[in-house]
């Protein structure tokens, strides 16, 4: 190949079959540009389009429509659920039972004003801190205790009412 030449020469038949893959591919294309140029067939088009979008908002809507009768529901069943709980509150703000020591805990914390699970421990002869702090957290599950992280330790206080 000399500097002169930009492309080799393609042996043979090559450059006819290159031409009659060009046509394949560019005359149906060029009918169809040639085709786009009708008005009928523009029209036509538009009509499909404007059927398919129909279609698409159909679908779309009716997805709403199911989404929303599905929110409803689920709104219905929390608002009965927290309506339950409530119940459950008022049931149980009027009169709590508590085991003699939960009930000597919450002396000692009106008497000291907070405490901690360490304090507990020893005030009641537990042989680890666990068992003082679950007693202590279950005081402040059912409302009775509020609680504070003061550095490295948990104090439980009185809850104001």
């Amino acid at each position: 190949m000399n500097k002169d030449e930009k492309y080799k020469a393609i042996a043979g038949g090559a450059e006819k079959e290159m031409a009659e893959l060009k046509n394949e591919i560019l005359t149906p294309l060029e009918n169809d540009i040639h085709r786009l140029r009708d008005p009928i067939v523009l029209a036509a088009l538009m009509n499909s389009v404007a059927t398919e979008r129909e279609n698409a908002n159909r679908l779309l809507k009716t997805l709403v429509e199911k989404l929303d009768e599905r929110f409803t529901r689920v709104e219905e069943r929390l608002s009965a659920l927290e309506g339950r709980r409530a119940a459950v509150r008022e049931s149980s703000e009027e009169e709590v039972l508590l085991p003699q020591v939960d009930e000597e805990i919450l002396r000692l914390v009106k008497e000291k004003r907070h405490v901690s699970a360490e304090e507990v421990r020893k005030r009641f002869n537990y042989r680890g801190k666990n068992a003082a702090s679950a007693r202590l957290n279950k005081l402040y599950e059912m409302g009775l205790l509020a609680k504070r992280q003061v550095g490295r330790a948990v104090l439980y206080c009185h809850k104001p009412s």
